[in-house]
């Protein structure tokens, strides 16, 4: 049970205004791939796997600083990755002018950025008491909705200014600020290390433990979608407005200003989810956000040529329902591994759900280079039914734990 804290709500806030600084240079890719596309002459494949390279390192990230944080400490951790993000992000914004210098300096962001996630996860389960962790999970994931917004408004902003290249320096320069801010922010906390038990292994919290086996499953597959779904969702509203008439630079300026507009929703559904689940129970909510979110993987796509206020309203519900379930996700696995382990559960937990996550672009872009003879109904139709397949798998895990518990009260 956690103890008496200095970790208070409006502490929490200002964390997660450091993270929306450090979050600015996530989405530039993503925000810009239209321009890239066209000015380096890539291919949608080689285009998706300079995501592919960000996610990967993030994924590394995750695991060795989530690793690290039941060794050294949360808070320790969350210092050093903060400041190595902020470095790497300068030298993005000023250095990465072609496929290969930005496939190696976006890739060196995500191999920074992993301890501002998980071991604030981490940090969080050791300061807040449990019938308030969802809402102080969803605060944190919304921080994370809100960056990614950010992000997508300061490169839309930048390609009005000038082209991608404004686009990357603008996004590029705020993260430094948010390390300083976060560092500053968790100074008078007490950098925790928990002892482990002599008679239980990872393995056991990991595997043998049913209820952290199934939500790191349906986390692993929720992640196929979600990442899937945010590094082509700027380009597929970018495809419906040049299919109304714009140039690729109108159009990708309002995709990614309109891509913002669903982050800002998917914080919303963060925070709400988070916070209902505190009174509601976990599980109760998992099945409807994955089982909304795979029929509109399997939808979403076929309509790109609904009128673009329609096409809207549909993004925002997939923003709503994709994010939605993960404070929930998060919030539960907290209370179902012991204190001590859970870092090294998240680590294998993150680097699997964002290895997933970064093959998720790669295969989008596969198919739709497979289809782009096609109309464009059917080759985005196929490529985001290759992202419902992670909901029907994060559906039945939900299905498992809402059909055999009563609760997810914390383990041990």
């Amino acid at each position: 049970m956690p103890i008496a804290s200095t970790l208070t709500e409006s502490r929490i806030r200002l964390v997660c205004i450091a993270r929306v600084l450090l979050f600015a240079s996530f989405m530039t890719v993503a925000a810009t791939l239209p321009l890239l596309i066209q000015d380096w002459s890539l291919s949608a494949t080689a285009a998706g796997a300079l995501v592919t390279a960000f996610t990967l390192g993030y994924a590394l990230s995750l695991f060795l600083f989530s690793w690290a944080s039941d060794y050294l400490g949360a808070k320790r951790v969350v210092a050093t990755s903060a400041l190595a993000a902020g470095i790497s992000s300068l030298l993005f914004a000023f250095l990465a002018r072609d496929w290969n210098s930005a496939f190696w300096l976006y890739g060196l962001i995500g191999l920074c950025q992993g301890g501002i996630y998980t071991p604030l996860i981490v940090l969080i389960s050791d300061e807040i008491d449990p019938d308030k962790r969802g809402h102080a999970m969803g605060m944190l994931i919304a921080s994370t909705s809100v960056g990614y917004a950010s992000s997508l408004a300061l490169c839309g902003l930048g390609i009005a200014l000038g082209s991608w290249q404004t686009a990357f320096i603008l996004t590029g320069m705020l993260p430094i600020f948010g390390a300083l801010l976060l560092i500053w922010t968790l100074a008078p906390l007490t950098n925790r290390i928990h002892p482990s038990q002599a008679n239980l292994g990872i393995t056991d919290e990991l595997l043998r433990n049913r209820r952290s086996r199934l939500l790191n499953t349906g986390y692993i597959a929720h992640n196929w979608e979600l990442l899937g779904m945010w590094a082509w969702i700027p380009g597929f509203l970018a495809a419906g407005f040049a299919l109304k008439g714009l140039d690729s630079a109108q159009a990708s300026m309002s995709g990614a200003y309109l891509s913002g507009i669903m982050h800002l929703f998917g914080a919303v559904a963060a925070l709400s989810m988070g916070r209902l689940s505190d009174r509601l129970g976990r599980h109760k909510l998992l099945f409807l956000l994955a089982a909304s979110s795979t029929l509109l993987s399997f939808s979403i796509g076929w309509l790109i040529h609904l009128p673009l206020i329609l096409l809207m309203l549909l993004v925002l519900a997939y923003a709503f329902t994709c994010l939605g379930d993960s404070p929930i996700l998060t919030s539960a696995l907290s209370e179902a591994v012991r204190p001590g382990y859970l870092g090294r559960v998240l680590a294998w937990r993150s680097l699997l759900g964002f290895i997933a996550g970064a093959l998720a672009p790669l295969a989008f872009g596969g198919v739709l280079d497979l289809f782009q003879q096609s109309e464009p109904a059917i080759a985005w139709g196929m490529a985001f039914a290759m992202l419902g397949l992670g909901g029907i798998i994060a559906s039945y895990c939900a299905v498992r734990l809402q059909s055999n518990l009563c609760d997810l009260t914390p383990a041990g």
